[in-house]
């Protein structure tokens, strides 16, 4: 005897045996217990999800005649009586399978057809079964619309596809349709597990697992590739040689390669897909492997108790991952991993475009951004900015002197010049053309005078005004002493200076209050120390700044927050641990809802009011400022000067 594959033996005899389908069975079954028959149903899904088991099952029930040959239509067919035995034989006068993929034209159809007239020979009903329906052409559609509307009373049209968009709406009224699912991995799994036990082998659950998974929602593949992986494996499915048959990625891989990610070593992601490449593994489902372990890490941060898998050995490894990475990385990750499988089509090197995949994490990991920007705001590069607004500038003036001590022009016709190309955007360029030329001593003495910013007040103290906006072009009057203009003509300590008429700078709002307490002194102190070794980031950094201690004994403190937002289990737990982690002791959280009076926040916001106050101040008092608020009439733009955060 010829061996029988298994997803022939095990296909579904009946209703009962039916897997991953409840709500068409369901419907089915009730409708065959109460005699409420269509006369027409339209079963869709993907390959393998038990379309044509279905519509045996059905005829089966609409003709089963019982072990004792005195039984009707019944939704449980006896499966022993000549009928059900002809049907699962494939071998039924009365059932007729028509496959729409090699008989499409209208000549099969009407040929279907013809027999419609026919009363059924052996069953109680005729049942024509047409799959893959959507492949008919057009003309063949329209040949069996009158037929499939008014069918003869024993007459049922039942039509499979995994297509239904391409099947004309004319032909979906007049059937019922049932839309047959995907099946999970986990129903696959156990469906599975039973089989082999049937067939009496061993099989380890991390191989049926990857059969499960490798299966994409179809019974019938997950039973082919379990025939393949029993004849790969001699009879034995062992997670490697299953592993090793589908071309998957082994997981410890990847779990390493997500380690070496978070602790940011990009000599190890470049190792591991060396690796990866020695044993000619698949990126892409290198990519997949990993997006599915990143999704239960997310899992995992967000919603611990529902990512929770006792049968997975890798639960543990997963969840210290999850803890390990921060939650932004690992969503930003899981997006690289997606996006990045349709890039390796386009590279020349699959591991390379693998390798540029995951490497762009640690290039745009967003902990580094932040330590970048710090590193950069507390650099000397802002010491050795003043002195490129110098260089920037001198060539300005230099040009300002010549056009005065040439040929006068007419103010009105004068176009503006433009500013160097390798000035800096800080500084702000005016032309301004004298009505009297100058005589070559005057040029030289104006070439030879010191700039005036050598000659300020030293403001290192002050190095948190930002000077970073590019200035608007002024417009100006004409004045007298070119030489009287020039010095204020080379780098202003302001954002913008804008023309206006001489009215007032508006004042600045005075800071905000902060009632100051103890429990505020010494969570000030623990925050900016959570800050400074980077223990803490994004949604728990928030938590922090926000919240205000307004309780704390030995292993308890209880922090108050306006925010409904801030007060998220997964933030918690995380500060939480970040105290733990700073020495802190077996402190635990406690978060409520209430006013907050004084919170790291507010406190910093205070002493950046009280900066802002200091640098205007500043700037109004500076000589330079004045004189040309004095002489040109301009104004500080409200709003232009702003505190660098170090």
């Amino acid at each position: 005897m010829s061996y029988l594959v298994l997803a022939r033996k095990y296909r579904p005899r009946n209703f009962t045996e039916m897997v991953g389908q409840e709500h068409v069975v369901q419907a089915l079954t009730n409708a065959l217990v109460q005699q409420r028959l269509h006369h027409a149903y339209l079963f869709t899904g993907t390959r393998g999800v038990g379309k044509t088991t279905v519509s045996r099952i059905l005829a089966k029930s609409l003709n089963c005649q019982g072990a004792d040959g005195q039984g009707g239509i019944t939704a449980e067919p006896c499966g022993v009586c000549q009928t059900c035995r002809d049907i699962d034989a494939g071998r039924f006068v009365d059932y007729t399978e028509l496959d729409a993929a090699s008989n499409r034209g209208v000549d099969e159809v009407q040929s279907l057809l013809e027999q419609a007239v026919y009363k059924p020979v052996q069953g109680r009903f005729k049942v024509f079964m047409i799959d893959e329906v959507h492949m008919l052409t057009n003309t063949a559609f329209n040949a069996m619309l009158k037929t499939l509307e008014e069918p003869p009373e024993y007459l049922k049209f039942v039509l499979a596809t995994t297509d239904p968009q391409k099947v004309p709406v004319t032909v979906l009224s007049r059937c019922l349709q049932f839309n047959l699912r995907p099946m999970a991995p986990e129903t696959v799994f156990e469906h599975l597990t039973q089989v082999l036990a049937t067939e009496q082998l061993s099989a380890e659950p991390l191989a049926l697992r990857l059969l499960a998974r490798a299966a994409r929602g179809s019974m019938r593949d997950a039973l082919s590739l379990t025939d393949q992986a029993i004849a790969f494996g001699n009879g034995q499915l062992h997670e490697a040689g299953v592993r090793q048959m589908l071309g998957s990625v082994d997981r410890s891989h990847v779990m390493h390669m997500i380690r070496a990610l978070t602790e940011g070593d990009g000599a190890a992601v470049v190792n591991q897909v060396n690796a990866l490449r020695l044993q000619g593994v698949s990126a892409a489902a290198t990519l997949e492997d990993m997006a599915v372990l990143l999704q239960r890490m997310a899992v995992m941060q967000m919603v611990p108790s529902m990512a929770q898998d006792g049968d997975d050995p890798d639960t543990q490894g997963l969840a210290d991952l999850a803890q390990a990475m921060p939650a932004e990385e690992t969503q930003l990750l899981y997006s690289l991993c997606l996006h990045g499988r349709t890039e390796l089509g386009l590279a020349p090197d699959e591991y390379a475009a693998l390798t540029m995949v995951l490497l762009r994490l640690l290039a745009f990991k967003p902990q580094a951004a932040t330590a970048e920007k710090k590193s950069l705001l507390t650099s000397p590069r802002r010491v050795t900015e003043s002195s490129r607004l110098s260089a920037g500038t001198a060539p300005v003036a230099q040009r300002s002197a010549e056009s005065a001590a040439g040929n006068s022009v007419p103010p009105k016709t004068a176009a503006p010049m433009a500013a160097p190309l390798d000035a800096p955007p800080a500084v702000a360029h005016l032309q301004v053309h004298a009505p009297q030329s100058k005589s070559p001593a005057q040029v030289e003495q104006a070439h030879s005078e010191p700039p005036p910013w050598e000659d300020w007040p030293d403001t290192t103290d002050h190095a948190d005004v930002q000077v970073s906006q590019p200035a608007a072009p002024l417009l100006h009057e004409p004045v007298q002493d070119a030489s009287h203009a020039a010095p204020a003509l080379r780098a202003l300590p302001v954002r913008e200076v804008m023309p206006s008429s001489r009215a007032d700078v508006p004042t600045q709002a005075g800071p905000a209050t902060v009632q100051a307490t103890p429990e505020g002194d010494v969570w000030q102190e623990v925050v900016q120390g959570l800050m400074r070794q980077d223990a803490i980031s994004a949604l728990v950094r928030e938590l922090a700044l926000q919240s205000q201690l307004v309780a704390r004994d030995a292993d308890q403190w209880q922090l108050r927050v306006e925010s409904e937002t801030l007060k998220h289990p997964a933030s918690r737990e995380r500060l939480q641990a970040a105290l733990q982690a700073a020495g802190h002791g077996d402190v635990k959280l406690g978060i409520e809802i209430g006013t907050v009076t004084d919170s790291p926040a507010k406190r910093l916001a205070v002493k950046a009011a009280e900066k802002m106050v200091a640098a205007k101040a500043l700037i109004e008092s500076d000589p330079l400022v004045q004189a040309m608020v004095r002489d040109f009439g301009a104004k500080i733009v409200p709003g232009s000067i702003q505190i660098i955060s170090n």
